[in-house]
């Protein structure tokens, strides 16, 4: 049957405009709203075909219904500027995109909507409306649904039912009763969805509800008598009207051609760089075959059929790329690696886990377009004789652990696990493209593929091109030569490109230049030592661990059974929800996006501190995440061959310079609970060795007192006090030693939350008091310490006025949401402004601390080595004869990384295990 697609532009101009976050030009003209409704069309040409459509958008002034109802939409906020600014653009781009646009002066673009739908109707035409407004959903029928692009929902008659408790002929009786905030449309007052609902099942349909309003008692009865003189007007006002005049008919609406040239201007503009790569690929394909002949054509997809993705790609340099396949080649491309003034270096690996992967093949490139892949150990039928990694290895060897020959890798320590695996040290990595990409645009992806992209505008082969994907992919091993040498070659070559495009910007800037070069690069190498020596664990300790954590699981789901009065999956958010709700009738904290009440631990965390049922699925959600994540699972990840677990840090995740932990994550084992620090235990030194732990103390307070260069907190910090019990003093006006423990810990909760950008609201549910008691609390503070408050007035100022923070040695933070014109992206940008500096700072600290370290231990030639990074803490293992040695020099080498006006002070601890050594 004869489809109509019609779409509710004015509904997903808002929602795009809402949901994304805000995206920018090089112009600094606004894109987000721009982008995701173009998505959405994009989508929807995809996913749905067509004969007829149509992109429906309000037209400016008022409608009908303003006529009839001044306040009508009334309490709408003026269009953002940000959204204004879209507008032009987007229509412009949606009519490029072939599809017909309306606006109709005096009526909406539902209206409209409804209108096309009727006519599809009564000619024997299927309609699709996209939109994400609920009022549609009364235009479905048997031959009208509804799908909403940006949630994935489908509606037909029994979706309607299914989401909102009644068929499409009664969503205006419904939408009647609970009101529509939105357009300013007044319904019942304390009138809900499940009271309408209940209504219009019992009484049929808003008129029979009228005529027994007599007869509905309560609060709500009286308000629906109420409101009996408006209802007929709020059902006048939400119908939408199906028979407009329109100045078209349905054969005005199939689809035209895409005028490409317009897009690609449009596209260049607003830097829609993938759309705008496709739309020029096509373009050429096109050219191609219309001015080649037939023969010609296929005689270069006969012979270049591979070959043929590279072209379309556009490098900005002709290639040329080798396979070596014999000891000679191989002999000659050591010769230009020998030479060579910057070599990247590649391997193409087994599989992902650095600790016991194994290579399969190395590519190198010494200058832009030239790049060679080395294959090792493909095995495939067919597969040509490659040389062996052993003899590749030997005859590699000496270039490979040579110092002085600089190489550049993406993620090159990666590549260093795996030559060690080899027994090749690895040596004379000077640079690194993820971590020049990190320095220069935290806030952006840095994978090769990405970072091409966006520098070099150049798209490259990805790995699932190669391999494929799911449960058809292949090991590396078993991709063609041919192929391989093309997508491993290439991400050398690519790699080295890109360090010619990035490694300049950074070497412009001074502060960058010093993140780069004396924070990243050297972390870079301490985090591969650290890899390397791993953690050794207490497994039968673990083992004895999860049967316990179990046995309180099932204490746990015995007491939650008794609480709740019946057994039921603590698992289980539904049931969890009809217990708590639906039979202990507990109050409903906020909703899922479904509408459901939601059971997540914020929500649990705040019923718990009246009601015992949520305290107890908060314990026992802790337990199980202990057991699951931690004593289940180490076990399972020591390395068979070190006895060791061996995490990977990650460098280039957190905005705020931060390292993320993962497989196993180390710096989320939580110290709070008996459980948590227990598992730490599990954490031990060798036989004849000590754990030591090294940790900056109040790191970020220390670092807020010189950002800000308050004098309260320089002195007290500079005096050695205990920060919390002299801040404690000074707000309560009291001598420091009558500060009792609930003052001091009222204070503490003030330092920590303003570093964080707590709001008063924040720091009343945090105390359990008023929020008013809240507000004073902050105000003394700012009033005893003005330092601090100056600080963040300067730092969100200069924040909005340059899009950026700094650390205090220099490195970005990027705040891309500072300018949003949604409020609470944007405060939500300015606490982060706050806070980064602090965490950023520390993050660098800890970073310079652990380089320090390294050299030392190296330069000392002792046996202790650095086994792991967590937050503001490096911990050691020592031999026993070191102990003193270590105890001695961490405190001085850590703090002697950097002069703040406030004295760094290192906490050093010593035992069999981590936890002691705390």
């Amino acid at each position: 049957m004869t489809t109509l697609l019609l779409v509710d532009g004015s509904s997903y101009l808002y929602r795009a405009f809402h949901a994304l976050p805000d995206l920018r030009n090089a112009r600094n003209e606004p894109t987000g709203a721009m982008h995701g409704v173009l998505s959405m069309l994009r989508k929807l040409q995809t996913d749905i075909p067509a004969d007829y459509s149509a992109c429906v958008f309000d037209a400016k002034g008022k409608t009908f219904r303003d006529d009839w109802y001044p306040a009508y939409k009334a309490n709408r906020a003026p269009m953002p500027e940000d959204l204004v600014a879209q507008i032009a653009p987007i229509h412009e781009s949606v009519k490029a995109l072939g599809w017909p646009l309306l606006m109709i002066d005096g009526v909406e673009a539902d209206d409209v909507i409804g209108t096309l739908a009727e006519m599809a109707t009564r000619n024997g035409m299927n309609t699709v409306i996209s939109t994400g407004d609920k009022d549609i959903a009364q235009l479905v029928n048997d031959h009208v649904s509804l799908v909403n692009t940006m949630s994935n929902e489908r509606f037909d008659r029994n979706g309607v039912i299914a989401k909102f408790g009644v068929p499409p002929e009664l969503i205006v009786d419904y939408l009647t009763l609970i009101g529509d905030s939105v357009d300013n449309v007044p319904g019942v007052e304390k009138v809900g969805p499940k009271t309408a609902v209940k209504w219009l099942a019992e009484y049929g349909n808003l008129d029979n509800i009228i005529a027994n309003a007599d007869k509905i008692g309560g609060v709500v009865g009286e308000n629906l008598r109420k409101a009996l003189d408006w209802l007929p007007q709020a059902k006048k006002l939400l119908t939408i009207k199906c028979d407009v005049a329109l100045p078209l008919g349905l054969e005005d609406l199939r689809h035209l051609e895409p005028d490409r040239d317009k897009l690609i201007a449009l596209f260049e503009r607003f830097q829609f760089k993938t759309w705008l790569r496709e739309l020029k690929e096509a373009r050429e394909t096109k050219e191609t075959r219309e001015t080649k002949p037939p023969e010609a054509r296929e005689a270069r997809h006969e012979q270049q059929s591979e070959a043929a993705p590279q072209e379309a790609r556009k490098a900005p340099v002709a290639r040329d790329y080798e396979t070596i396949l014999t000891g000679e080649q191989l002999d000659a491309w050591l010769s230009r690696l020998d030479a060579a003034k910057l070599v990247c270096i590649d391997t193409e690996t087994t599989g992902l886990d650095p600790m016991t992967s194994r290579l399969v093949g190395i590519s190198f490139s010494c200058e832009p377009g030239q790049a060679a892949y080395l294959p090792l150990a493909h095995r495939y039928p067919g597969a040509p004789e490659q040389i062996s990694v052993e003899a590749a290895l030997a005859r590699l060897k000496p270039w490979l652990e040579d110092e002085a020959k600089p190489k550049l890798g993406q993620n090159a320590k990666y590549d260093m696990h795996i030559f060690a695996n080899h027994d090749v040290a690895m040596r004379g990595i000077v640079h690194d493209t993820l971590l020049q990409s990190y320095v220069l645009e935290s806030h952006k992806p840095h994978d090769m593929d990405s970072m091409a992209l966006r520098h070099l505008d150049a798209t490259t082969i990805k790995f699932e091109d190669v391999t494929g994907k799911g449960a058809s992919q292949i090991g590396f091993d078993q991709v063609d030569i041919e192929r391989a040498t093309e997508y491993s070659a290439e991400d050398a070559d690519v790699t080295l490109q890109l360090h010619e495009a990035l490694y300049p910007r950074i070497a412009a800037d001074e502060k960058l230049s010093y993140i780069y070069g004396q924070i990243e690069m050297p972390t870079m190498h301490a985090l591969f030592r650290m890899e390397r020596n791993g953690v050794l664990l207490d497994i039968p300790l673990l083992e004895t661990q999860s049967r316990e954590l179990g046995q309180k699981m099932l204490a746990l789901e015995k007491q939650a059974h008794e609480q709740a009065g019946q057994p039921f999956n603590l698992n289980s958010p539904k049931q969890i929800q009809e217990i708590l709700f639906d039979q202990l009738k507990l109050p409903v904290k906020k909703k899922t996006p479904s509408g459901t009440p939601s059971t997540d631990e914020e929500v649990l965390s705040e019923l718990a501190l009246d009601y015992p049922l949520p305290k107890t699925l908060l314990e026992y959600r802790g337990v199980a995440k202990l057991k699951s994540t931690y004593t289940d699972k180490l076990p399972r990840m020591v390395n068979p061959a070190t006895g060791r677990v061996h995490t990977n840090y990650a460098q280039a995740v957190a905005v705020t310079g931060r390292l993320a932990s993962n497989d196993p994550n180390l710096q989320n084992i939580p110290v709070r609970t008996a459980e948590g620090r227990r598992i730490r235990e599990a954490f031990i030194a060798s036989a004849g060795s000590r754990i030591v732990s090294a940790d900056y103390s109040q790191i970020e307070l220390r670092i807020m007192a010189h950002l800000s260069g308050d004098e309260g907190l320089v002195r007290a910090f500079a005096a050695g006090e205990d920060i919390h019990r002299a801040t404690a003093a000074e707000i309560f006006g009291i001598d420091s030693k009558a500060v009792t423990s609930e003052q001091r810990r009222y204070i503490k909760a003030v330092n920590f939350g303003l570093i964080y950008g707590m709001s008063a609201f924040g720091l009343a549910s945090q105390l359990g008091i008023e929020r008013a008691a809240a507000q004073a609390f902050i105000e003394r503070y700012f009033a005893r310490y003005p330092g601090v408050k100056i600080y963040m007035e300067r730092t969100r100022s200069e924040a909005r006025e340059a899009g950026f923070v700094e650390t205090v040695f220099g490195r970005r933070l990027y705040l891309t949401e500072i300018r949003s014109s949604n409020m609470a992206r944007r405060q939500g940008a300015e606490r982060a402004a706050i806070n980064a500096p602090m965490q950023g700072t520390a993050a660098d600290l800890i970073k310079l601390a652990m380089v320090a370290v390294q050299q030392w231990l190296d330069e000392k030639q002792v046996r202790s080595k650095l086994i792991m990074q967590v937050h503001d803490e490096l911990v050691l293992e020592v031999p026993d004869d070191e102990v003193s040695l270590i105890q001695e020099h961490l405190p001085a080498l850590m703090t002697g990384v950097a002069t703040l006006r406030v004295p760094l002070v290192v906490d050093v601890g010593v035992g069999s295990n981590w936890e002691k050594a705390h």
